[in-house]
């Protein structure tokens, strides 16, 4: 995951401060030294993290700080706050036409993933109520119409195309259809280069003096480091780009390339790209990304995916048999579904505050659900409904039936036990049904709550060894 080695190095370092029961300005510096170069590893932009080690040393060594009975929790919340404002202090939302429909134009380097990422805003857009297009302005590359119509269907969005005819000529008529057919949202997929070059820019030049976006967005690859930042820099200068999308933040990445673009560019980070399904797209806080770089987990992003996996009608269920304390194998195998809907495991639990910045990739076992799923997938109806009737012979028969061992469903079973006692105190007595919604209320209205909730229920460990 992004920022992985980053947030080890700068534990290390504020594990350092916060053994000291008070700081001198010399243990300030050096452990600005070791942020420092924290951030270079991290494929920072050189001269934005001298700036930002010298701002936090100036803050931190004020009278404040070094008089305050906790100065190394003090630094880390300046830390915390500096880092926010490199990547841009506050959300950046996705401009809004006054007479619709919004044109968006998408631009970027070939392989960047401008026709995937076009759909993933396209589906955002769509489940938030609105009637987007998808038009297909890239007429060089190979299949790149064809592409766009897969993931157009895929995400049930209508895509534009006019074959191989001029781009300009492509965006114009795009728009009239738009407006035609009540489509408030135009998505532009633009050609790409494998660098950036003089007749790529003069189209997209033609292609905005003709249409006038109303927003223009860079679509960078993150694993390319400081490159992106590199190539964000030419597009704004020549272009003048509005914001940018940053892909696979969720891959073996520094992620140099989201604490740099802002500071380099003076544009904001947008969107952030979390993995391969056409879902996977989260709009970019900066705050939270800060908290996660530091260790501190995600609260917010955390209830936000749990949303969207959230399928109503079950957890009605659910929660009315919550409230008669009735939760069986089957409505656990609901819960690892829902579970795996709110994407990887491993980016999951490190937006938990109290465990996410303690447990490291290879500790966390991504197939352990399907490993639980078919264990109680071996189980007979009664068996999933009633597990206090599961003897040793019944073991036997459901370990051989999904090729595991008696002991891996001792292990699941016992589990089950310790996740039937928690659903309890979770559903159990007048709280009943509204008990969940009334929880995801007051957890997005007080995070700060959330936080220390979601720590205390992480502070053990988990129940499923994950």
């Amino acid at each position: 995951m992004a920022f992985e080695g980053l947030s080890e190095r700068l534990e290390n370092s504020f594990k350092k401060l916060r053994a000291k029961g008070k700081l001198t300005e010399a243990d300030v510096k050096e452990a600005m030294r070791e942020v420092r170069l924290a951030l270079l590893e991290a494929d920072v932009n050189y001269k934005v993290s001298k700036e930002f080690t010298a701002k936090v040393t100036q803050r931190a060594i004020g009278a404040d700080v070094m008089e305050s009975l906790t100065p190394g929790q003090m630094v880390i919340k300046i830390v915390n706050e500096e880092l926010t404002e490199l990547m841009g202090g506050n959300e950046s939302r996705l401009a809004i036409a006054n007479h619709p429909p919004t044109i968006v134009m998408m631009c970027g380097l070939q392989g960047s993933g401008k026709t995937t990422h076009s759909a993933k805003l396209a589906l955002k857009l769509k489940k938030e109520g609105h009637r987007p297009l998808l038009v297909a302005c890239d007429v060089y590359r190979p299949a790149a119409i064809k592409q766009l119509q897969v993931v157009g269907e895929q995400v049930g969005v209508p895509v534009f195309e006019m074959g191989t005819e001029n781009p300009v000529k492509i965006a114009e008529e795009a728009v009239k259809f738009a407006k035609d057919h009540g489509n408030d949202y135009v998505f532009l997929d633009t050609a790409g280069r494998l660098h950036v070059d003089e007749q790529l820019m003069e189209e997209l030049k033609n292609i905005r003096s003709t249409v006038h976006p109303h927003e223009i967005l860079l679509v960078i690859d993150a694993m390319t480091g400081q490159d992106a930042v590199n190539v964000a820099k030419s597009f704004n200068e020549t272009l003048g780009i509005d914001g940018v999308i940053l892909t696979k933040l969720d891959g073996d990445t520094r992620g140099g390339a989201a604490l740099s673009v802002r500071a380099v560019t003076g544009k904001p980070i947008k969107f952030v790209g979390t993995g391969e399904k056409l879902d996977n797209l989260e709009t970019f806080h900066p705050s939270r990304m800060a908290s996660r770089i530091l260790g501190m987990g995600d609260v917010l992003s955390f209830i936000e995916r749990a949303e969207l996996a959230l399928d109503e009608k079950k957890a009605a269920e659910l929660e009315k048999k919550l409230a008669k304390n009735k939760f069986d194998l089957n409505d656990l195998l609901d819960q690892f579904d829902q579970i795996e809907r709110m994407g990887s495991l491993k980016d999951t639990i490190k937006m938990i505050p109290g465990i996410g910045g303690k447990i490291k990739d290879e500790d966390i076992d991504e197939s352990a659900f399907n490993k639980f799923k078919a264990i109680i997938y071996s189980m007979t109806k009664q068996e999933r409904e009633h597990p206090d009737i599961i003897n040793p012979s019944r073991k036997r028969r459901i370990a051989a039936g999904c090729g595991m061992q008696v002991e891996d469903v001792n292990k699941l079973l016992a589990q089950f036990k310790q996740m039937q006692k928690m659903m309890k105190q979770f559903g159990g007595g007048k709280g009943g049904p509204k008990m969940s919604k009334k929880m995801r209320r007051m957890m997005q209205a007080n995070p700060q709550m959330a936080e220390k909730m979601m720590g205390k229920m992480g502070g053990g460990s988990n129940p499923f060894g994950f």
